[in-house]
């Protein structure tokens, strides 16, 4: 997998492909955001891979039928998927042209999904097949969202390091964003480099 930075990532006179994209990093890091960003900008089909894992009640899904869901799902040419499931790691990257990791520190990651929390609980917003959030659920239960960043923040910024040199992963180009202002100026540096390019 060759990483990317952004700068890289524009002067390169080849830039990625961006035909089958997964954005990844740990919940809360607002992945599902980038890809519904990504997909409308791009034209690409979005598939959140929570839809395909999780439903009603918060039931989760066996996984001979997720990993079919998703497959199925990742059977085009062009998509942006987000999600960590490792359980179908050989199908999304093993498809995919380009990971967009969102490596954000700790501190901003907890901050937004507790924001993230609060405002899904107030709005009452539906999720998943009728599922939603509650603050208690979110914040203080013992398998809460926020207890699950904390447990598995630094388990996954581990190993997608560790994918950075895995030979496996030889075919992807990897964007890797370390702050939410560094995605917002690779979003705008990307799109104003394609507005250029179609004025030409």
């Amino acid at each position: 997998m060759n990483e990317t930075t952004p700068e890289q990532y524009f002067s390169s006179p080849t830039p990625g492909r961006l035909q089958r994209i997964i954005v990844v990093g740990v919940c809360g890091a607002g992945k599902t955001t980038l890809a519904q960003q990504l997909a409308q900008r791009l034209g690409l089909p979005h598939v959140e891979m929570d839809a395909l894992f999780w439903n009603a009640n918060w039931t989760e899904t066996p996984r001979p039928i997720f990993r079919e869901r998703v497959s199925q799902a990742l059977d085009g040419e062009r998509w942006v998927t987000d999600g960590n499931y490792s359980t179908v790691r050989d199908i999304t990257w093993g498809r995919a042209d380009t990971v967009v990791w969102l490596d954000y520190s700790l501190g901003t990651i907890l901050t937004r999904l507790i924001w993230r929390t609060i405002r899904r609980s107030l709005t009452r917003e539906e999720l998943w097949n009728g599922n939603r959030e509650s603050l208690v659920g979110g914040l203080l239960a013992r398998d809460s969202i926020l207890r699950w960043a904390l447990k598995t923040y630094a388990e996954k910024r581990k190993r997608y390091l560790a994918a950075l040199d895995d030979p496996t992963w030889a075919h992807l180009s990897i964007v890797r964003l370390r702050t939410p202002q560094a995605t917002e100026a690779w979003l705008s540096g990307f799109f104003e480099k394609s507005a250029s390019r179609s004025r030409r």
